[in-house]
């Protein structure tokens, strides 16, 4: 498989992008992998990146998405935080992925028993990650079950993914909030802007 160019990427629409990364996962989930020279990738991407997709994801070491996409050099912006929400910095990376540089999708990855989300949930308190644990409460406090409060904790791996799940959906609104130029580039259906959730016990990924 070879690196895209300016022409191959010309060519991709935001749905074939989609389509692309559900391949690369299904082979990865079957232990596959698409046949790549990476070294001969490195060569053809020298002169230039043509990227289909830029893919907001946590830092979590099991979620590389790269790995779980099944993509090489060339393929993906990949921009990893804990906890994968947005802020000023990361929405510019997006507009300059989208608007410069030609991706077509942006999705937003959350998944499974994350550990940030883990830690919102608790509330904990240590040192900055005090203030990043912050940017995620929103989604716990959007997530109204369960009410008692002895379930709303780490404890709880189902409260946990659904939190999860909200937080993927709020940076959403935030994306479409706070980015004018990626939520107009939406609209005219240059990109699309999904969210999408990996699965940590089976690989799996589930595209909203």
């Amino acid at each position: 498989m070879k690196a895209h160019t300016k022409e191959t990427q010309a060519t991709l629409t935001p749905d074939k992008a989609i389509q692309f990364l559900k391949e690369g996962n299904e082979r990865f989930q079957n232990n596959l992998k698409a046949n790549r020279n990476l070294l001969e990738q490195v060569n053809d991407t020298s002169d230039g990146q043509f990227p289909f997709a830029t893919i907001l994801s946590c830092i979590d070491s099991r979620v590389s998405a790269e790995l779980v996409f099944d993509q090489g050099l060339g393929d993906i912006f990949s921009v990893r935080i804990a906890g994968n929400f947005v802020n000023e910095d990361i929405l510019g990376s997006m507009e300059f992925a989208s608007k410069l540089a030609g991706t077509k999708l942006i999705v937003v990855l959350g998944h499974t028993s994350c550990g940030a989300i883990k830690g919102a949930c608790d509330h904990a308190e240590m040192g900055n990650l005090t203030k990043l644990i912050q940017k995620i409460t929103p989604a716990v406090n959007a997530v109204i079950e369960p009410k008692d409060e002895s379930l709303r904790t780490s404890a709880n791996l189902e409260f946990v993914d659904e939190v999860s799940k909200k937080n993927v959906l709020l940076t959403i609104d935030r994306i479409h909030d706070e980015s004018p130029i990626l939520t107009e580039m939406e609209k005219s259906g240059e990109i699309k802007i999904v969210g999408a959730m990996y699965d940590i016990n089976t690989g799996a990924v589930d595209f909203y």
